[in-house]
């Protein structure tokens, strides 16, 4: 009953610091916006607009009431899930960041699965191998991912597969509706574009933290009652190296948002960085705002999410 307890109050302190988080990042991000040259009515009207009918246009869409109110209007609007209209497309915020994440979100997932495939078993066998020739060459492959960008990798992979193969498609999407088949081969070469750097990343911490893990006395224990290297490896190492490696997943996770804003546009993915990079050309204010502090709340919960989860996956780790 006392742990229950325990682990009831800590969950309710760190989902109030969630709510705390999220209502700072959206002043900030609002704060940002209203200080960026810009007037959304003139962008609307255009450069021939009268003074009268700017006037009444900033009346209509409440840019004439104090910062507060605007502010105040814009979480109210938020808690609805009203996130304003678009002033180029002149639809519905939410519904067009909705349109692409059917694009983003696949995308992110896809990418992730690519590092951690590529990522534990290298990071593991260089472990295993450590000071040999897999080792250093796992170490070479980690450090051409964190010096290559992940838009040069995905230039390089179109050259290589779409150019010269002819096995996959250099841009473009293809509708889920349409060919699901076709859609994902899409996502492929971009997905693996971003995979490849945060594999990079990962296969380091992973081959790391089971070094750490690997030194232990209660591995050396393990190997001298006579346990397989298997079950010493994968039941007792690799059970506890992982847990780190899980937090940078989780973070990697939410920078998968972010990061997909440059791949997207090398390769005409119509997601959510290439709305961002089309927004900010077009100076579309209000898009802007809604995919930001759509981005950053998802790190800001996917963070809340693996902290609950890394308290769970280590028993010594105490609730408080």
């Amino acid at each position: 009953m006392s742990l229950i307890y325990t682990m009831t109050t800590y969950l309710i302190k760190r989902t109030i610091v969630l709510i705390l988080t999220l209502l700072l990042v959206s002043m900030v991000i609002f704060a940002i916006l209203m200080v960026i040259p810009g007037d959304p009515a003139q962008i609307i009207l255009g450069i021939n607009a009268t003074p009268e009918t700017l006037r009444n246009l900033r009346q209509q869409m409440g840019l004439d009431r104090p910062v507060i109110i605007q502010y105040l209007h814009y979480m109210k609007n938020l808690a609805l899930g009203d996130l304003g209209r678009s002033i180029t497309y002149d639809v519905s915020i939410t519904s067009l960041i909705l349109s692409r994440l059917q694009v983003t979100v696949p995308l992110a997932i896809l990418s992730m699965i690519f590092a951690i495939a590529i990522s534990i078993p290298m990071g593991i066998y260089s472990s295993l191998h450590r000071n040999r020739a897999g080792d250093y060459g796992v170490m070479v492959f980690s450090q051409i991912g964190l010096a290559v960008p992940a838009f040069w990798a995905g230039i390089l992979l179109i050259l290589l597969f779409a150019v010269t193969l002819h096995w996959l498609p250099a841009g473009g999407f293809h509708a889920w509706q349409t060919d699901p088949i076709k859609a994902l081969g899409s996502l492929l070469l971009p997905a693996f574009s971003l995979g490849f750097v945060r594999a990079a990343v990962l296969t380091r911490m992973t081959r790391s933290s089971m070094l750490e893990v690997l030194g232990e006395d209660y591995i050396r224990t393990a190997r001298s009652k006579g346990l397989s290297k298997r079950m010493v490896v994968y039941k007792h190492a690799f059970r506890n190296a992982i847990i780190p490696v899980v937090t940078i997943i989780g973070l990697q996770a939410g920078d998968l948002l972010a990061g997909a804003i440059i791949i997207e546009n090398v390769f005409h993915l119509p997601g959510l960085g290439r709305l961002v990079f089309e927004a900010i050309g077009q100076r579309d204010l209000p898009v802007i705002q809604g995919v930001v502090l759509l981005i950053a709340m998802v790190i800001v919960v996917i963070n809340f999410v693996i902290d609950v989860a890394y308290r769970y996956l280590d028993p010594r780790i105490r609730f408080g």
